[in-house]
């Protein structure tokens, strides 16, 4: 990605405004109704989100460009950020990616982040409405490191393809002559007329716990419909791959998706997401992202002593579970309605779901570990009403 403002002086941040929908008028024309995430506008809908929701499972079409951009640039930029995070960045090879918490000295998340290891920057992608955030967090253990924070999005989109078709939705851009196989894997193409487009090889509806060349495995050996892709498109050739991704989702027989089946689709996978169900308050060890974003074989970061502490001699004391809850509710619960194991406190929710997949209720919840085991019934309190819950394993599955 190229920066020329990029100041070649001291450690500096440049940050935009708040992210709005650069494709909003596009996105209208294709009938979207439109709602806010983190202060972030997104594209709920376009009419149909059952339809949409369905699509994912096919080819289906998203603009996550209200997600934050950040790319850190500079000689020191590698060795700085392994020593902010919890994941080993030192350790990916040029065009591969990692998945990262962002903690405090104390071990609580502050963010969480998809790293990849572009040519000349670190690109990192995480959850709207934290850009300035995660930005001061990290200027402010920038001493005399050659570093330079710069917000990518006002010139960089993001467009998905997710769906067992989205490998051939990107073949019908005719831009990429390779396609990255392994998850976080990253390719760019330099075309004279759109620019410098990165396509990063992107699952994002699949929870993997660590990318296929860590653990030695073949990508192609998985569910098929944890296929997907993202595109990082500069903003003046946004409207156009859209376009086109979405003419070849159609073509597969699937379509443009918005952000309510994209979240309804993150809730049966058992995806945690932060700002939803992990927060300040949380460890990740307690979230259920520790095994792809966590690295005890790295060196010294913020946060480390804590967690490598938890993890060798200790236990924490909840953790994230699938709750799947009974059929009779009026309404589904708010985050925080509180799950009891007997008359003891012992829990609670923090998204939940009428699943069109599955026909039923379910939930993500913080439960006690001693009240955790898979198949325990709890009871789950709401504002009017009280019913059964009970921890499943996840992601969710028909029964």
């Amino acid at each position: 990605m190229r920066f020329p403002f990029a100041p070649r002086r001291k450690p500096d941040i440049i940050l935009s405004g708040m992210n709005s929908l650069a494709l909003r008028d596009f996105h209208r024309r294709l009938g979207a109704r439109f709602g806010e995430v983190n202060g972030a506008e997104v594209a709920c809908d376009y009419g149909d989100w059952l339809a949409e929701h369905a699509a994912l499972g096919q080819s289906a079409v998203l603009d996550l460009s209200f997600r934050g951009r950040l790319c850190l640039v500079g000689a020191d930029r590698i060795r700085f950020l392994h020593g902010q995070v919890t994941n080993d960045v030192k350790a990916l090879r040029a065009g591969a990616g990692c998945y990262a918490a962002l903690v405090t000295a104390k071990g609580k998340m502050e963010g969480d982040l998809n790293i990849f290891n572009l040519a000349d920057e670190l690109l990192l992608d995480f959850e709207p409405g934290l850009t300035e955030k995660i930005s001061r967090r990290l200027e402010r253990f920038i001493v005399a490191d050659e570093v330079q924070i710069v917000d990518a999005a006002p010139h960089y989109g993001l467009l998905t393809a997710q769906g067992p078709g989205s490998e051939r939705v990107i073949g019908g851009l005719n831009l990429f002559p390779d396609i990255p196989h392994v998850p976080l894997d990253s390719v760019k193409i330099s075309d004279p007329t759109r620019g410098e487009i990165y396509l990063m090889n992107h699952p994002r509806l699949r929870p993997w716990l660590e990318t296929a060349a860590s653990k030695g495995l073949d990508s192609s050996a998985h569910s098929a419909t944890s296929c997907g892709f993202d595109l990082f498109v500069p903003k003046d050739s946004l409207a156009v791959i859209a376009d086109k991704l979405i003419a070849a989702a159609k073509a597969l027989g699937g379509r443009a998706a918005g952000w309510t089946a994209f979240e309804a689709a993150r809730i049966e996978a058992g995806i945690p997401r932060f700002g939803a169900d992990m927060d300040e308050t949380n460890l990740p060890l307690e979230c259920g992202i520790e095994a792809g974003a966590v690295s005890y074989r790295k060196g010294c970061y913020i946060g480390q002593e804590v967690i490598n502490r938890i993890h060798s001699f200790g236990r924490v004391t909840k953790e994230l579970c699938g709750l799947r809850l009974a059929g009779n509710l009026n309404a589904l619960p708010g985050r925080h309605d509180k799950l009891f194991c007997g008359a003891r406190e012992v829990g609670y929710v923090t998204s939940a779901l009428r699943s069109p997949s599955l026909g039923a209720n379910i939930a993500l919840g913080y439960v006690r570990r001693e009240a955790g085991q898979l198949g325990t019934e709890l009871t789950l309190r709401t504002a009017d009403a009280q019913t059964p819950a009970r921890v499943v394993e996840m992601p969710f599955a028909k029964l």
